[in-house]
């Protein structure tokens, strides 16, 4: 997680976290998923950062950018 700047939607013991990147602390858990996404979406525009979100194995599913897009978009 460490390079990747934004927020990292993770899985927890008591539903799913919303993390800063390189951060060991939690910045709020949720019941699920999608109001965890939600959140980390609403930090993400405001920081104009990516939401990385993590599947319950841990590993990231998807991955959505809210600033400092290349244009022209690479590949």
């Amino acid at each position: 997680m460490g390079a990747k700047k934004g927020q990292h939607v993770v899985p927890s013991s008591d539903g799913w976290s919303v993390r800063k990147a390189g951060s060991s602390r939690v910045t709020r858990t949720y019941p699920t998923q999608q109001a965890a996404i939600d959140a980390a979406t609403k930090i993400a525009r405001n920081q104009q950062t990516e939401v990385y979100v993590h599947g319950s194995d841990g590993r990231i599913r998807e991955r959505n950018s809210y600033g400092n897009d290349p244009y022209p978009p690479r590949g």
